[in-house]
């Protein structure tokens, strides 16, 4: 299970000018958006990626990093390589990973990861690509790869552990 103290997000291009061509893109977003905002409340450490930021735009305004919160501009599919995402990264802690486009810069970030020895934990409606086909082979690959595929709520409840939590409230009021 995922443990929120063991947890890393991994928020990958959810860009500008990327977004509005990403099928279903708004509740993708909208998704991430629970998970950044739980992982926010929990102290779960965050980092994004922006693909060419000078082309492709920044991180969407709903999504958009607050001071502290890395972002890691590349011009590579695979963000490990070029930024050093694995070093930067707790050892031990799982990568849960969302983002676009899936079968393109998750994939390979994700293969990547899972090649160095990283946990990834893929969030399932929380990526997207512009065909759902793209999307469904990329999703498959990466579980054959040996990631573990959740979905949001799935991530959040196992940071949560119960009721008892003390950020209880406040996480299930962003699921609602």
């Amino acid at each position: 299970m995922l443990d929120a103290a063991r947890s890393h997000v991994l928020l990958i291009d959810f860009q500008a000018r990327l977004m509005p061509a990403i099928h279903e893109g708004a509740g993708i977003a909208a998704r991430a958006g629970r998970l950044l905002g739980a992982a926010r409340l929990m102290d779960v450490p965050r980092t994004y990626t922006e693909q060419i930021p000078e082309k492709l735009g920044h991180t969407v305004p709903d999504l958009a990093p607050r001071p502290g919160e890395a972002v890691l501009a590349k011009s590579r599919f695979d963000a490990g390589p070029e930024t050093g995402l694995a070093a930067r990264v707790a050892a031990g802690h799982t990568l849960v990973v969302a983002g676009c486009e899936a079968h393109v810069c998750v994939l390979q970030t994700v293969l990547g990861l899972l090649e160095a020895g990283r946990e990834v934990a893929v969030v399932t409606d929380a990526i997207g690509s512009r065909a759902p086909a793209d999307r469904e082979a990329a999703l498959a690959r990466m579980a054959r790869a040996g990631a573990v595929l959740v979905t949001t709520e799935m991530a959040v409840f196992e940071w949560l552990g119960g009721a008892d939590h003390p950020r209880f409230r406040e996480v299930i009021a962003l699921i609602k």
